[in-house]
């Protein structure tokens, strides 16, 4: 047989030899590793079994004797291929004693990947080795592929599903640390006069997105991609990787030098080095950069890969920076380049997000009154809007003179839309109208009703009217299946106003008004549901909460909450700015005439 063969294009593997003859091990070594492969040898299919248990990673293929003391290599074989974590290792057999055409069936049918019988040839070994290599490693790229696409999906899912950029940043972190298993850096922001928000995600964990130097995401989009729209990927090495951070980062005074991006250039005090995070302040939800401090030590201090992508033009990109020797394989980068756009894409949904949300509030505050009526009655209004919806509702808001005395009202358009608030808007005119015409309450609610069904058929709304009259003796109420109003009168427990009748634009009859007594010093509190509902909640429950609340800050003393106060003290006590429905809180405290 020649001694001599050329090196595989398969070298390089760690195989395993199963024989339990050592002569025969010695020259089937020799024989691979002159082709640069490495061995580990096992004399039985014991010792066999328990190598590939113990090794990490486990050797790339096995050639296993038929013949061995213990068992069979046909057990060997279907043991290796029955373990999850070996049944993708190759397996060839060779044998100088079963060598008929029923036992290389056999062996076949039982999971092996080939079968030589002896004489074998070396070059016969190694072509037989290196095709069973070229598989199995085409294999296992194309289920690491697989793997890392459904990777991908999951991860693009995760980013989608953030509402704000701190929160997309650190949802691509972590995408791409699940990725590729290295320290990843996630730059982001919103438009150039909003922060930077930076996420680190590691072996430690991830860290909530911190503010940042956007002249380190400006140099690095400069670095990348420019101005241009698309994606990037460069390699960076480790030292200029520290000058631009470097530059970046450290504080600087007035002089020349490239501007900050967002057409200042301040002294900054925070700092995006990678490393573990100790922040004072963090960005999410203040709108106002926090101060920042880095540990200096960083996972990221040698050279990296930096990809840069941006879905439109003039916008800020999003830039992730990894370690540049994971994402190697030729399937790998493409797959981090992709995330890279598809977090490009929800940013620029983000972005929309939140200008439609502003849009949306800037015209409903618009609808609502600019002042309140200064009538005898000493009155606050909180109005929030839904936390995180992009949408506005058609809660509202009013307050107004009349001949008849001072008219509240409160009430809230189905639905949540921009088209929601500009019925509200409608609905709101057409009752300041109706009640400057010198209508009463119940003619009020009949024509806000003949109103709605005309001119919005397809949409309803609650509306509750309150009119406290002008001596300050009494209040009448209209309510259209809205929340009842509170009245705390002084030295009493306050009650709920419950007589309602139908919501408005469904066309039923109305009920009549009812009125209540009142003296100097009742209080008078209106709201809409999004300061009570819960998912999960039972509406009472907390109606009743509201009422003690207001039990205890309206006793008539002099520790009482004013009405700015209540109005503070009850968003505070149901969950503060951060409400799945818009809120409208209206607290009136009647004086004497």
């Amino acid at each position: 047989m020649s001694t001599t063969e050329p090196l595989t294009p398969e070298a390089g593997a760690r195989l395993l030899v199963v024989d339990d003859n050592a002569a025969n091990r010695y020259v089937l070594r020799s024989w691979l590793e002159r082709a640069g492969h490495s061995v580990v040898e096992a004399a039985d299919g014991t010792a066999a079994l328990a190598t590939l248990a113990r090794l990490d990673p486990v050797p790339e293929l096995a050639i296993v004797d038929v013949r061995l003391p213990d068992m069979s290599g046909f057990e060997v074989c279907e043991r290796i291929k029955a373990d999850p974590r070996t049944t993708g290792v190759p397996v060839v057999h060779v044998s100088a004693i079963a060598v008929a055409t029923d036992d290389r069936t056999q062996g076949l049918y039982r999971g092996a990947d080939a079968y030589l019988t002896e004489p074998i040839a070396p070059t016969e070994l190694l072509a037989t080795v290196t095709a069973a290599l070229r598989y199995s490693r085409a294999r296992t790229r194309a289920e690491r592929l697989t793997e890392r696409i459904r990777d991908l999906h999951r991860a693009t899912l995760d980013v989608y599903a953030t509402q704000d950029v701190a929160a997309l940043a650190e949802a691509a972190a972590a995408g791409a640390f699940g990725l590729f298993g290295t320290s990843v850096l996630v730059l982001a922001q919103a438009s150039r006069s909003e922060p930077v928000h930076v996420a680190r995600h590691d072996r430690h964990g991830p860290a909530n997105a911190v503010a940042g130097s956007p002249r380190l995401l400006a140099a690095l989009a400069a670095r990348v991609l420019s101005k241009r729209v698309g994606v990037g990927a460069v390699d960076v090495p480790a030292r200029e990787w520290r000058g631009l951070h470097r530059a970046a980062t450290e504080p600087r005074g007035p002089g020349p030098g490239a501007p900050d991006p967002r057409g200042a250039d301040p002294v900054v005090a925070e700092s995006d080095v990678p490393g573990p995070v100790v922040r004072d302040r963090d960005v999410r939800g203040s709108g106002v950069p926090g101060s920042v401090v880095h540990d200096p030590a960083t996972g990221l201090d040698g050279d990296v890969l930096v990809v840069v992508a941006r879905a439109r033009a003039g916008q800020p990109p999003v830039c992730m920076v990894v370690d540049a020797g994971v994402p190697s394989a030729d399937e790998a980068r493409p797959i981090l380049t992709q995330f890279a756009q598809a977090v490009a894409m929800a940013l620029e949904a983000v972005r929309t997000y939140a200008e439609e949300h502003d849009l949306a509030v800037t015209l409903q505050r618009s609808l609502l009154p600019a002042r309140l009526p200064d009538s005898g009655a000493t009155m606050a209004v909180r109005y929030l809007p839904a936390a995180q919806r992009s949408e506005v509702g058609g809660d509202f808001y009013d307050a107004f003179a009349t001949d008849a005395g001072l008219l509240v009202a409160v009430g809230d358009v189905a639905g949540h839309s921009l088209e929601a608030a500009v019925v509200m808007g409608q609905l709101r005119h057409a009752l300041r109208a109706y009640a400057l015409e010198g209508h009463g309450l119940r003619e009020l609610v009949v024509r806000l009703d003949a109103y709605l069904d005309h001119e919005c058929p397809t949409w309803t709304a609650t509306m509750c009217l309150v009119l406290v009259a002008p001596d300050r003796s009494g209040v009448e109420v209209a309510n259209a299946g809205h929340l009842p109003p509170l009245l705390a009168r002084p030295g009493e427990r306050p009650e709920y106003l419950t007589a309602h009748g139908p919501l408005l634009g469904v066309g039923l009859v109305h009920p009549e008004t009812t009125t209540h007594r009142v003296v100097p010093g009742t209080r008078l509190v209106m709201i809409t549901d999004g300061l009570v509902e819960r998912r999960r909640g039972d509406m009472q429950v907390q109606l009743d909460r509201l009422l003690e609340l207001v039990a205890k800050a309206s006793t008539g003393g002099p520790g009482d909450s004013d009405t700015e106060g209540l109005c503070d003290l009850l968003v505070d006590a149901f969950g503060g700015a951060d409400h799945e429905d818009d809120v409208v809180v209206v607290a009136v405290d009647i004086e004497a005439p």
